[in-house]
């Protein structure tokens, strides 16, 4: 925008400088032969006195006296005799009855002025010829005085055109920059309002967006954080009835659920209230983060007689996603297909870095497989769950960048559902 500004007014300025340079220029031209003409008709008309009653050596003297480089004057008598120095020009044909003073312009540019000087005997006629030189005095000069002074209106106008447009584009650029901040998960971004009107209320109305959804995200964050709180009573209680019953494997394998659920709400209660902007510069190991999951469901794999594929690369591989959101997309992945195929289908795991940064994580099996990609929306499902798995799954991805792709698995059996996570933003830090 600042670019079009300055050169609407370069365009607007050129136009009006030629407006004005040239035809001044035409006059000082029109000026510099007028100028020249009334100086020959200066010089003719002092040697009229001696045309009109000198003899022919006190007109040739007289002509001489008035002749330099620039004028050259010659003298007509009434009976055809000319006096002073011959003007060799191409020049139309004098008329016997000239009655006043005229100008000539030649082929060449040079300009004769006639004076007639009525005599006793006839009409003499003083002609003065006048050199390109004299004509174009001055012109030259005053053309490089316009031109210079039309460059510097014009480098002035451009430089207020630049400072002007600079004082109009600073605003919307810092409003752009705040907006994409925003846009970002930044909702610590505010406008410095500034600019004309229009654009000062833009930002105005900006930064009362930002502080609006800053107060919504706020309010059901804490909601939700206070649901999850709600729970814990009911998990109270059950730990007490967990804790009366009599020792044994029973009653440790019931503890250790019940440890389990606690656990969950309080997870519920952290991600609630962590802040939005975390998971901008969110980053985390994802080798690791799928090496733990994975021996974590590795024992109800065993239980339910599944053979588990695990293909991890030999280094570390930062993604962007905190450890929290991807150990959840994992859970949902992994308990999906221990949940809904049947026992001792075997699955497989595998995790590879991409050439760009980021990582891509399959994970497929061997069972039915999935009718079309509808589970993918949330709250939809066809086994009879809440359908949030893969839709937790999903947000993941494309939190950090990245896809998730639903298809069939080796051979076209089973289901396979590839997770592209983006690479880490510069400057992040590994998140829990």
């Amino acid at each position: 925008m600042r670019r079009r500004l300055t050169l609407l007014v370069a365009a607007t300025t050129s136009i009006v400088l030629l407006a004005f340079t040239l035809p001044l220029g035409l006059l000082i031209d029109r000026a510099a032969t007028n100028t020249a003409v009334s100086t020959a008709a200066d010089r003719s008309q002092r040697i009229v006195p001696t045309v009109l009653s000198g003899t022919d050596g006190e007109i040739e003297a007289a002509v001489a006296a008035v002749s330099d480089g620039d004028y050259t004057t010659q003298v007509r008598l009434p009976g055809g005799a000319l006096l002073g120095e011959p003007l060799e020009v191409a020049r139309p044909a004098l008329d016997g009855d000239l009655r006043s003073t005229e100008a000539h312009t030649l082929a060449d540019g040079r300009v004769v002025l006639d004076q007639p000087v009525l005599r006793p005997d006839g009409t003499a006629v003083i002609s003065t010829l006048m050199s390109e030189g004299v004509l174009d005095r001055g012109v030259w000069r005053a053309w490089g005085v316009l031109a210079f002074l039309a460059l510097v209106l014009f480098v002035l106008s451009l430089l207020v055109a630049d400072r002007l447009a600079r004082s109009l584009t600073r605003p919307i650029s810092e409003l752009a920059a705040t907006t994409r901040r925003l846009g970002a998960g930044d909702l610590d971004a505010r406008v410095t309002p500034g600019g004309p009107a229009e654009v000062h209320d833009v930002g105005v109305a900006v930064n009362r967006l930002a502080g609006r959804i800053r107060e919504l995200l706020t309010h059901e964050r804490e909601s939700v954080a206070d649901l999850s709180h709600r729970l814990r009573t009911p998990i109270t209680a059950l730990r007490l009835d967990v804790d009366a019953l009599l020792p044994g494997p029973d009653r440790e394998r019931l503890v250790a659920d019940v440890d389990a659920v606690s656990r969950t709400v309080d997870a519920l209660i952290r991600e609630a209230r962590r802040p939005v902007r975390e998971g901008i510069s969110a980053r985390c190991d994802a080798t690791d983060v799928v090496r733990e999951r994975v021996e974590f469901w590795q024992a109800l794999a065993e239980d339910q007689g599944r053979t588990v594929r695990l293909s991890l690369p030999s280094r570390p591989v930062p993604v962007r996603a905190s450890e929290g959101d991807l150990e959840a997309a994992l859970d949902a992945l992994l308990g999906n297909v221990l949940a809904h195929t049947p026992d001792g289908v075997p699955f497989g795991v595998s995790l590879a870095a991409t050439p760009r940064g980021g990582a891509v994580l399959e994970v497929d099996d061997d069972g039915p497989g999935l009718a079309d990609g509808t589970v993918v929306r949330r709250g939809q499902s066809g086994a009879g769950s809440t359908g949030l798995g893969l839709d937790i799954v999903r947000r993941t991805a494309e939190a950090s960048g990245g896809s998730l792709e639903v298809g069939s698995g080796p051979g076209g059996r089973g289901a396979r559902l590839t997770v592209r996570l983006g690479p880490p933003a510069a400057g992040a830090r590994s998140t829990d």
